[in-house]
């Protein structure tokens, strides 16, 4: 067990949502990418506390930018061994005093997550945001507005290294005063909890069961508790304070298959329908004065495209977009390319990272876990009868090569194992 600070690096994984603190989804994800070129200790140093951004509409870089200690443990690959396929424990209704018998017809999953996802696009709202793990805790303020398609946000760290993030749309900037560093950056919509959810996406209700089991005060407001329990052992289960009358979501937690919470996030204080200006968000998010620029390239692929195939697929995750980084090579003297497939089940998500492998910078396998989100390492070698971890002086993309994959998400260990089990070379 190792304390490590863990500071939040300035980037989205993808616009508006609510998604679960069970999220690294793509924020921590694209920061574990600079975590492919270090040694496993400091990689330590380069994941972010899942679940950025959790309340609706504040992007997950809301919770990456604010600097964190927390607990990760550190485990070999042996630790992913176990049951396939255990039964889900049950989890544990909240202690809220309104029985959910008492409100009439029961919404179903993907009801409830549309109505959310519905509030996060259509109210405007400033608030205070708490996310904690175990005994840590980080908080930003955040600004949101609304107007028709068009979603504006301004999110200040309030704990750790002082940095304002602003997004319109897809169209993300944040500054971080202490470098005088402004990273600019484009992400696309994964379609996560609940972002751009539809109602009619009928997958949710096969991996997933949603009931309320009462109403709470969260933040001054009375918001409904949902449940939403996982039926397989290959994702976390969920617990939502949705507030009653708009639906916004104002506080949530993951579960493990005990219904231990692993991380939450909420609003301490919250003012709906706020009087916030788009126009002077977007005067300030265009004032980059005295500020360095800066514009990772992204460059938009597939994996098949790239000679990867998911040969067995992992039950409920659908590919939902890939891309090409450019990551540093040994010693920052060259830059390589590294692939980033990004998987999603509705609710949570996994990105798949493929770069050649490395000897120097990749020294160790294993697998982190930080609350929710989990970090597998593996060397994989696609020549017939090579192992694992053996030498080989061919490069990447050679017929018969090493590669290093880096898989992360906010899911069970035993998840992220079945992506590199799955994961071929087709060239």
């Amino acid at each position: 067990m190792t304390r490590s600070t863990l500071t939040g690096a300035a980037r989205l994984r993808a616009p508006v949502h609510i998604r679960a603190q069970a999220s690294l989804r793509a924020q921590v994800q694209v920061k574990a990418l600079a975590a492919l070129k270090k040694p496993m200790q400091a990689v330590l140093l380069s994941l972010l506390l899942a679940g950025a951004g959790l309340i609706a509409g504040t992007g997950a870089y809301a919770q990456t930018q604010v600097q964190v200690q927390t607990q990760v443990q550190v485990q070999t690959p042996a630790a992913l061994q176990g049951p396939a396929n255990p039964p889900p424990a049950a989890i544990p209704s909240s202690t809220a005093g309104t029985s959910a018998e008492s409100k009439g017809p029961e919404r179903n999953i993907s009801e409830w997550l549309a109505r959310m996802h519905e509030a996060s696009r259509r109210r405007a709202y400033i608030g205070t945001f708490v996310v904690s793990s175990g005994t840590s805790m980080s908080s930003a303020k955040i600004w949101h507005v609304c107007d028709g398609d068009l979603q504006m946000e301004r999110v200040e760290t309030l704990t750790g290294a002082p940095r304002s993030t602003f997004r319109r749309n897809d169209q993300v900037i944040t500054f971080n005063a202490d470098t005088k560093t402004a990273l600019l950056e484009k992400r696309e919509s994964l379609g996560l909890f609940p972002n751009l959810l539809k109602s009619g996406d009928s997958s949710l209700a096969q991996f997933y069961a949603a009931r309320q089991t009462g109403s709470e005060r969260v933040a001054g407001f009375d918001a409904d508790v949902v449940q939403l329990a996982p039926k397989d052992a290959l994702r976390f289960g969920y617990r939502v304070w949705s507030e009653k009358k708009s639906g916004l979501v104002v506080k949530l937690q993951t579960l493990d298959a005990l219904g231990r919470v692993l991380e939450q996030a909420a609003f301490s204080d919250l003012q709906l329908d706020a009087p916030v200006s788009m126009a002077k968000l977007s005067q300030m998010m265009g004032n980059t004065e005295g500020y360095k620029v800066e514009k990772p390239e992204l460059v938009k692929t597939t994996a098949l495209a790239e000679g990867w195939v998911l040969k067995n697929p992992v039950p409920g995750f659908k590919p939902m977009s890939c891309f090409k980084r450019a990551v540093s090579g040994a010693e920052g003297t060259a830059t390589e390319t590294a692939l980033q497939w990004i998987f999603s089940d509705g609710l949570a998500s996994v990105s798949l990272f493929v770069e050649s492998y490395d000897r120097q910078r990749h020294v160790q396998e294993g697998l982190l876990s930080m609350g929710a989100t989990q970090m597998l390492t593996r060397r994989f070698t696609d020549r017939p009868g090579d192992k694992a971890g053996e030498k080989s002086g061919e490069k990447a993309g050679e017929k018969g090569a090493d590669w290093w994959l880096t898989v992360v998400g906010e899911v069970p260990p035993q998840t992220l194992n079945m992506f590199t089990q799955g994961l071929e070379r087709k060239k």
